[in-house]
């Protein structure tokens, strides 16, 4: 099966360029490093460790365990591989060059072989949902652990891997641990063909969010420079069909609340002057965080152009919002704004996030908006009552520190493989 499956990814090898070239007409950054696509690599082996995130939320949430394996004592020589240039810059811009980065190569028969032979690393880390059968194959013929780690399967996902299970169940037989984040995810795991006792429910990583002092510092003096009265709704990670419905229900919250204030993160940087034309045929003041000045009360919304700044906007905010709930995309981190303490808005499609949107739900720490009256309604309401916005603040911090220890039991198992790795190459003595 793996034989037909290597046939068919040469076969699409010119569509797969084809993407990436096309992709480089809006962001001009999936035109560099194509050599990297193809197994040409400018990164040094050996490795102690490579972790594969695939792009921004994976980089995002592996955040933690990079830090704590970078702390041992040891001072890992560290990989880091991404698939999308979003990744690779959240990832230079939080690790800078105490890691090696580069983009994981196309899954092309022979080419994860050489990239594991130039590299050597003792263990490979899969963040979250990336099977890949040739590496899989190729980490396992060089008898290479590899462990998924906050590892996810949604339903969809699922149903989509059974329907080639010849594939993938040998792939994923081939990991020697996988860390789930929830006994669900580890349940359609074992459905799709991976080794039960190999099977765990680790936690979710995400849960393990460190908020410095700095943070709550850095939002404190945003809100000054706006207006400490002034009502703050940040909307993080929006798609244009999240911005469509939000932008709605703000023009009738403006009538309310006049002085309110819109703070727009859009997911994706190719989607800024999209944002941007939006905001404009609503007939709102913008202003984009990248101007050098600050927003004058006139301002009725700003658009963050930027990367890797929203925990400090989420921080300033009276409300949040996270994106790719209303927009059908899945959902993106719903803790980042528990972690600040802060009440959190969401939309109906969240199966990228079902367990973490569930409890949050339930605990009073979000709500849920389907529509633009739905949005109005529960932004007006909390806006006038700041009691609410506190009480639903705490209980997505108790949330937090209920589902904390994804990271812990990670690096121990992490640091396992790598101690018996290193056993195994060094002999007994």
């Amino acid at each position: 099966m793996r034989q037909l499956y290597s046939l068919l990814m040469l076969l699409l090898t010119p569509v797969s360029l084809g993407y990436f070239a096309l992709r480089g007409l809006r962001d001009r950054r999936y035109w560099k490093h194509w050599g990297e696509r193809l197994g040409v690599l400018s990164v040094k082996g050996p490795v102690e460790f490579h972790i594969h995130a695939a792009s921004l939320g994976e980089v995002n949430a592996a955040g933690p365990l990079v830090n704590a394996l970078l702390e041992r004592e040891t001072a890992p020589n560290l990989l880091l591989t991404t698939f999308t240039p979003t990744g690779r810059q959240r990832a230079r811009e939080l690790f800078g060059t105490r890691v090696q980065l580069c983009y994981l190569p196309l899954d092309l028969p022979g080419i994860p072989s050489r990239f594991l032979r130039k590299l050597q690393p003792a263990v490979i880390v899969i963040v979250e949902t990336e099977i890949w059968p040739n590496f899989y194959a190729a980490a396992a013929r060089a008898d290479i652990p590899l462990i998924i780690s906050n590892a996810r399967l949604s339903q969809a996902s699922l149903r989509a891997y059974r329907r080639c299970q010849r594939l993938i169940g040998p792939a994923l037989r081939s990991a020697r641990q996988i860390l789930a984040q929830s006994d669900a995810d580890a349940q359609r795991y074992v459905q799709c063909g991976a080794e039960p006792s190999r099977v765990s429910n680790a936690g979710n990583l995400k849960f393990d969010i460190h908020v410095p002092a700095s943070l709550l510092e850095t939002g404190e003096l945003l809100r000054s420079a706006w207006g400490v009265q002034r009502p703050v709704l940040v909307a993080g990670s929006t798609h244009e069909d999240d911005e469509l419905v939000l932008l709605k229900a703000f023009r009738r919250l403006l009538e309310r609340h006049p002085e309110a204030l819109l703070v727009l993160a859009p997911r994706h940087p190719e989607r800024f002057a999209r944002a941007e034309q939006l905001l404009q045929e609503q007939e709102l003041s913008v202003q984009r965080r990248s101007d050098s000045r600050l927003p004058g009360r006139d301002t009725q919304c700003l658009l963050i152009d930027s990367m890797g700044e929203l925990l400090d906007y989420y921080a300033a905010a009276d409300i949040t919002f996270v994106g790719g709930t209303i927009a059908d995309i899945g959902g993106h981190n719903l803790l980042e704004p528990a972690a600040l303490a802060k009440p959190l808005l969401f939309g109906p499609h969240t199966a990228h996030v079902k367990e973490i949107a569930t409890r949050l739900l339930e605990s009073g720490a979000a709500r849920r908006v389907l529509t633009a009256r739905d949005v109005f309604a529960a932004v007006d309401q909390l806006f006038a009552h700041p009691a609410t916005r506190d009480r639903m603040g705490q209980a997505g911090l108790c949330l937090l520190e209920e589902g904390r220890g994804a990271l812990q039991k990670s690096v121990d198992a992490i640091g396992a493989l790598s101690k018996d790795a290193r056993r195994t190459t060094n002999g007994p003595g």
